[in-house]
């Protein structure tokens, strides 16, 4: 197998903790692209474009490595909810949510630039909202500060409780890195994570 190193296109915390769970060594860098959506592009195909772009960013700097490019976005009736970055946008969002439901769209793309072969797909998750009170809402937020993610809150952490329901195939989904089809891809390109010995990769610090 000519790539054996893992690469995450991704400068976000939370994809490298995700990604951890897999106990496979992996390098990451900011593949630094411009995630502007393009006239009338639906939100699938924006995060689609978007994966395979971050991943082939970094393609001739890491040409021996597999390169796992992500995307998210969080849409209700299919508009798309960008990050909140401050307080009162936070409120804003999550007051729209109440007794709604959230759907959470992630590209994923695994990059073998050596064979210039890619696998891609996008996954959904659901979410649905507690009809949540303006002081559930206060108390969230300053408990978290949840205003680097989309859809203002962390469901890793405390934000599993402004949920009433959850829908989907992997919950990893959810937080921005689908790990089950990302296991798929990786068995394709002969590095499934349950056919190495223990010491073959240890997981990044």
């Amino acid at each position: 197998m000519a790539n054996s190193k893992i690469l995450l296109a991704s400068s976000s915390v939370y994809r490298r903790q995700i990604l951890q769970k897999l106990g496979l060594s992996f390098d990451w860098a900011s593949p630094d692209i411009d995630e502007s959506s393009q006239p009338e592009e639906k939100p699938a195909q924006l995060v689609h474009r978007l994966a395979e772009t971050k991943a082939r960013r970094l393609a001739s700097t890491y040409p021996n490595h597999l390169i796992i490019g992500s995307d998210q976005v969080a849409t209700i009736d299919n508009q798309i909810i960008g990050k909140p970055h401050t307080h009162a946008n936070a409120v804003t969002q999550l007051r729209s949510f109440r007794d709604r439901e959230v759907t959470f769209l992630t590209g994923l793309c695994l990059l073998n630039p050596s064979e210039n072969r890619t696998q891609n797909s996008v996954e959904s998750y659901k979410v649905r909202f507690r009809n949540l009170s303006d002081e559930q809402i206060e108390n969230y937020l300053k408990r978290e500060q949840p205003y680097d993610c989309a859809g203002s809150f962390k469901s890793e952490g405390l934000g599993i409780c402004l949920f009433e329901k959850l829908e989907g195939n992997d919950p990893n989904t959810l937080i921005g890195l689908p790990l089950i089809a990302l296991t798929q891809m990786l068995a394709n390109e002969g590095l499934d994570p349950l056919n190495q010995p223990a010491n073959f990769f240890q997981p990044s610090n």
